[in-house]
């Protein structure tokens, strides 16, 4: 039996949208290793997840900035701390979108899909990222947890992304590669979709996702 069409579908950005893999050159390009990207990216979200478990509701931006200052600053680097942030942060502004994002979003829209992002960072980076690749128009909303009052995964940024979508929660599809959104979404009462491109296994210890699919293009596949 053929899946029904979500009432809209609702977008992680940050490795879900964007390629996150070349934020790696920007710290070789300061003197640091280029595996202390992916560190760096972790403990943000850790340290995001953490002040929203205490009630808080952390700028992404900031919080990004801090850390990467702390991490910096433990390196052997070829500029000032600041200058080397600088440089780094300022590589979210020339991400690219995932190869299978484009064909996955104009197939979804030409489909009549309703479709919306919802970060736990900034809107104006989606924003951004989208208008770079031609895509701004084939999303209806672009929502940040910053209105929301709390980070995903805490059912608070789901339930907003519903009121805002004017749907029931039930109608929407969350997508995104992280297992723990995924696991947000569904115990919030979304469907959710885990994009696995690294074809990796799904934790265990998290609700299972209503579809695994290997990149955007897959994803509509399903009511094709």
């Amino acid at each position: 039996m053929q899946p029904s069409v979500p009432s809209a579908i609702v977008f992680d950005v940050n490795e879900t949208l964007s390629d996150m893999s070349a934020l790696g050159a920007r710290f070789v390009e300061v003197g640091a290793s280029g595996q202390a990207a992916p560190l760096w990216f972790a403990s943000v979200l850790r340290d995001g997840f953490a002040l929203t478990a205490t009630g808080q509701n952390p700028s992404f931006g900031q919080l990004a900035r801090e850390l990467l200052l702390l991490h910096l600053a433990e390196m052997q680097l070829n500029r000032s701390a600041e200058e080397a942030a600088d440089h780094v942060l300022q590589g979210f502004a020339e991400l690219d979108l995932h190869p299978d994002v484009a064909p996955g979003a104009h197939r979804l829209h030409e489909g009549g899909v309703r479709l919306a992002t919802l970060s736990n960072g900034a809107s104006s980076v989606a924003e951004a990222l989208l208008d770079r690749a031609g895509l701004r128009d084939r999303f209806e909303r672009l929502l940040s947890v910053e209105q929301a009052g709390a980070w995903k995964p805490t059912a608070r940024a789901y339930e907003y992304a519903a009121q805002e979508l004017e749907a029931k929660p039930e109608e929407l599809l969350l997508v995104a590669v992280h297992p723990w959104d995924v696991d947000g979404a569904r115990r919030a009462g979304l469907q959710a979709a885990w994009v696995n491109r690294s074809a990796g296994a799904y934790p265990r210890t998290f609700t299972e996702p209503t579809y695994t699919v290997e990149g955007i293009e897959a994803l509509a596949d399903l009511w094709d």
